[in-house]
């Protein structure tokens, strides 16, 4: 088996070291591969010198800050051409436990997509500022009241695609970069009829390097559940 990690850096330097050896310790079959923008603080130099020294480690230099729906597919698309068999998405910043790795691949095998929740069992977030927490949490709700997800957490992520979910999407058709990225995957895999389940997490607001959210990501994502919902309509409509 082959699993490999995803994960997007832009100035993470505190990070890529403590967060690679923990993720490596959980299992023997996870790698690693960093997307890394070209980040200014040095994060690149710190990856390559991870990959010299092991062989579980990867890295994907891009050459600026694209977006991080862009990483993801690039990063995507990386790991499928590198065997791939499962491919995990993850924060660089402790946000997301490396502990819970080993129950996304055991709930893996019964299922196309796992997403980790942050409201499966009530709220499960630490540190978070409320405004913040209740931007989330509604943004779940208005999602799976304009798009009909059944899933508690829709803007996760950490998650774990099996191979041959990624390869039904076509993700040169994903358009969205921030946060609605991760809304337009998991909608497309319901659109295909995949199974998807949502294991518990406990997010941990970050550990260090600053937050990535914007008012353009809110605003993308509001307007992405819309565009979702009436291209499906209309491709009913036309009988495809």
């Amino acid at each position: 088996m082959k699993a490999f990690v995803v994960i997007p850096t832009y100035n993470e330097k505190e990070n890529v070291n403590p967060l690679t050896s923990a993720v490596l310790a959980e299992h023997a079959d996870l790698q690693i591969l960093f997307v890394d923008d070209n980040s200014p603080d040095g994060t690149g130099d710190l990856i390559d010198d991870l990959v010299a020294n092991n062989n579980r480690v990867h890295v994907l230099h891009r050459s600026g800050k694209l977006g991080l729906g862009s990483a993801y597919r690039d990063g995507f698309r990386t790991a499928l051409a590198m065997g791939a068999d499962y491919v995990m998405e993850m924060d660089a910043d402790f946000s997301h436990d490396p502990g819970t790795l080993p129950l996304f691949l055991s709930t893996i095998k019964d299922n196309d997509l796992v997403i980790g929740s942050r409201y499966l069992n009530g709220v499960s977030v630490v540190n978070w500022p409320i405004r913040r927490l209740i931007l989330s949490y509604f943004a779940s709700v208005y999602t799976r009241w304009v798009t009909g997800l059944q899933v508690r957490d829709c803007t996760s992520g950490f998650k774990c695609f099996r191979r041959s979910t990624i390869e039904a999407i076509d993700l040169s058709r994903v358009t969205s970069d921030g946060y609605s990225f991760q809304i337009e995957m998991n909608y497309l895999c319901m659109e295909k009829g995949f199974r998807i389940a949502e294991i518990p997490i406990i997010f941990i607001d970050r550990h260090s390097g600053s937050s990535k959210m914007s008012g353009s990501i809110v605003r993308e994502a509001v307007l992405m559940v819309w565009k979702l919902r009436i291209n499906t309509i209309l491709l009913r409509l036309l009988g495809k």
